[in-house]
């Protein structure tokens, strides 16, 4: 499996972290999958790249039959304590564990971006059926926010050629061959609690931070909580906000 470096490191050394850091999804998503993507019961959805299972909560919703498939030991390993009998397979979005025309849904959250490639939508589009639909869902943070563009700073120097959602790269593959035109909404989201959990975790859970050796780690979060400490939205608070909108494509598979 092809798995990018700071995926395959930086996802394996800070899985905790990123069940802590990282925000749920809001509750308009669950009417998405049902509508978009027209999951319910009866029907079979891969998450794929399903990383420690954020995204399972939101799909078990739809009563939909739910196969995980994720690259990363120890994200799987998070992904299956969290959802004791989930069904749970180590694999990449080149190669899918399952048979031809299988699932009647794929759902990427938070992973397209790291595997777009048309190797990645070949197999995608081996594994659903006809008529199936493929969804692409990300939580973004808002950085018309000053704070939350400070953070951005604060990361962008270490983030090199790193795949990432918001250099909008992943889009170049759409149009896209036996798939029809992508879809998309949006809705708000925010994640509340501890500045530490929701802004100094959610920095830490970066792949490209969390691949950092400790010593460079400890000087980002020192960053961090230094901005936070500047903020007058934030210092001295006990729980504070931190604003995201939720990304939502979708596409079917067509031919």
């Amino acid at each position: 499996m092809s798995i990018h470096r700071a995926a395959a490191t930086g996802f394996a050394k800070g899985a905790a972290t990123y069940v802590k850091g990282r925000p749920d999804y809001p509750p308009e998503v669950e009417d998405w999958l049902r509508s978009a993507l027209a999951l319910r019961k009866g029907k079979t959805v891969l998450d794929l790249g399903a990383g420690t299972g954020k995204f399972i909560p939101s799909l078990r919703t739809t009563d939909a039959a739910i196969i995980a498939v994720e690259p990363v030991p120890a994200m799987l390993a998070q992904l299956v304590e969290r959802n004791p009998g989930i069904t749970a397979k180590e694999g990449s979005a080149e190669h899918i564990p399952l048979a031809d025309a299988s699932v009647d849904a794929v759902v990427c959250a938070q992973s397209f971006h790291w595997f777009a490639r048309r190797e990645a939508l070949a197999e995608i589009h081996r594994v659903l059926k006809p008529g199936g639909v493929l969804g692409l869902i990300w939580n973004v943070r808002d950085e018309s926010v000053g704070w939350v563009a400070a953070l951005t700073e604060i990361m962008r120097p270490y983030e090199g050629n790193t795949p990432r959602h918001h250099t909008q790269d992943w889009r170049r593959l759409f149009p896209a061959d036996g798939f029809s035109p992508l879809m998309e909404r949006r809705f708000p989201n925010a994640h509340r609690g501890p500045p530490e959990q929701v802004i100094v975790d959610r920095v830490l859970s970066i792949s490209v931070i969390a691949a950092l050796p400790i010593e460079q780690q400890a000087l980002v979060a020192s960053q961090v909580r230094d901005l936070i400490a500047r903020s007058p939205e934030l210092a001295s608070s006990s729980v504070v906000t931190f604003p995201y909108y939720t990304a939502a494509f979708s596409c079917g598979r067509i031919g």
